[in-house]
């Protein structure tokens, strides 16, 4: 079974992806870390549970990393694109304690499993080979943290509660189809649209917001 792990934001810089949460949500989100094996960095937040919303941008001052950078990162003009038509909230990334079985079923979708970091590595994700998202951010990016739960002591908890997450998609029918296959746990709910667009009903401050 897959879990939804976390929601993210890809930006095309991470104070615009900051920018854009606090105009959402009326919150400011602290800094989280930074990747140097990926040449990223991030803010978080917790969004109730284990569950959090991350936002994710190239880190200007890292490194090129080994490969290409997750969360297609590494094609600036498409981050562009999509943040320019509203599309920001991306993706999302479920949790799975069997990687290696989704991937030999799934690895045409998903990628291939690296572990990270490069050294003294204590996670595992799967990214495709030229880092995109996986059918195009339809369906989610995968870690697994290898049996230990995900800390939260350095995610700032400003009372921000995740209500629903849906999904816009002109081929509902095929990523539901999909999401069965997968047995996802806390799924996104499928809509039929134009174009893939996520949306995010988070309660904060005693009101609810989107984020989209």
């Amino acid at each position: 079974m897959l879990k939804l792990d976390h929601l993210t934001v890809i930006a095309p810089t991470l104070a615009e992806g900051v920018t854009h949460v606090r105009a959402c949500l009326d919150l400011d989100v602290s800094f989280g870390q930074r990747h140097e094996y990926m040449g990223t960095h991030n803010h978080l937040l917790r969004l109730g549970g284990t569950v959090y919303l991350e936002i994710v941008a190239v880190d200007p001052d890292a490194q090129p990393p080994l490969r290409a950078r997750w969360f297609g990162l590494d094609d600036s003009r498409n981050i562009a694109t999509d943040w320019d038509a509203g599309r920001r909230l991306r993706g999302w990334v479920a949790r799975t304690d069997a990687m290696d079985e989704v991937l030999a079923s799934w690895g045409n979708i998903f990628g291939r499993k690296i572990a990270l970091p490069w050294t003294n590595s204590s996670f595992d994700f799967a990214i495709p080979e030229d880092g995109s998202l996986p059918l195009d951010g339809a369906a989610p990016s995968l870690i697994d943290r290898r049996g230990r739960e995900r800390s939260m002591a350095n995610i700032a908890d400003l009372g921000a509660r995740l209500m629903s997450f849906s999904l816009q998609h002109p081929d509902a029918t095929s990523i539901s189809e999909l999401y069965r296959a997968l047995d996802i746990d806390r799924p996104p709910t499928i809509v039929r649209g134009r174009d893939l667009r996520y949306r995010a009903e988070i309660e904060t401050q005693g009101r609810l917001r989107v984020l989209s």
